[in-house]
């Protein structure tokens, strides 16, 4: 069996297939003693000998993989560790047996959905730009923006440094106590990218919340908690693969 080798990484639990392609352009991946940066390259998992960081790696090809839907809180870190302690969103999976990663990101001060799993091929195209990924956001702005702002944020626009948004979609749901309370939908998801449209239109993001990531709602999760996802919302999600 001749596998590529991001998804050997993976499979054999280093880290969601993303990851381990940066590790490889990262140059800390060696296959046969020699050092790997070619995303395309194919491994035999029963000749080929694969380090990682100077570690020898066995691919175990996962047969039963976890699917979790955790309704993130505000205060934590979408990632496995850090190094100035503070909570990450493993430290909400009380009784979470297997090892699974966070799919895409929520910062610090976001909420909302998050799915984790050992999947690193769904993983990867939960994640991958060309998928175009449905993603519903509901927003706390400063202010009331205008619709004419609105317009042209859903238009599509291009930030400092050569940061570009995509064409999206906007809707006003709300004003509460002189603030705006919106609905967006993107299919995309760079860094702090909504945070980024409220700075651009002088509308400050006061409070996010993702409420939906592809066919997956976070209806009937509350804050803090998770749940597995079932048969149908995981075939629901495989027909993004």
């Amino acid at each position: 069996m001749i596998v590529r080798l991001q998804k050997y990484l993976a499979g054999a639990g280093i880290a969601s297939r993303r990851k381990c392609e940066e590790l490889i352009l990262q140059r800390q991946v060696r296959v046969n003693n020699s050092v790997v940066t070619k995303l395309g390259t194919k491994v035999d998992p029963q000749k080929d000998i694969v380090e990682v960081k100077g570690k020898l790696i066995k691919y175990k090809e996962k047969k039963q993989y976890s699917y979790i839907l955790l309704n993130k809180p505000k205060g934590y870190l979408t990632s496995l560790s850090d190094p100035f302690g503070r909570p990450t969103v493993l430290d909400l999976l009380k009784g979470v047996k297997e090892r699974v990663y966070p799919v895409g990101r929520l910062d610090f001060n976001s909420e909302g959905i998050l799915i984790l799993t050992n999947d690193g091929e769904l993983a990867y195209a939960l994640t991958h730009p060309a998928k175009e990924v449905e993603k519903v956001y509901i927003v706390k702005v400063k202010g009331i923006p205008s619709p004419e702002k609105l317009k042209i944020l859903s238009k599509g626009v291009v930030l400092e440094n050569n940061y570009r948004i995509s064409p999206c979609n906007i809707y006003l749901l709300k004003i509460t106590n002189g603030n705006a309370i919106l609905k967006i939908k993107i299919r995309e998801g760079k860094k702090r990218q909504i945070r980024k449209m409220g700075e651009y239109i002088g509308h400050f993001v006061l409070k996010l919340r993702r409420t939906q990531l592809g066919p997956i709602s976070l209806k009937g999760v509350k804050p803090g908690e998770y749940r597995y996802l079932n048969k149908e919302e995981i075939k629901s999600l495989n027909k993004i693969i």
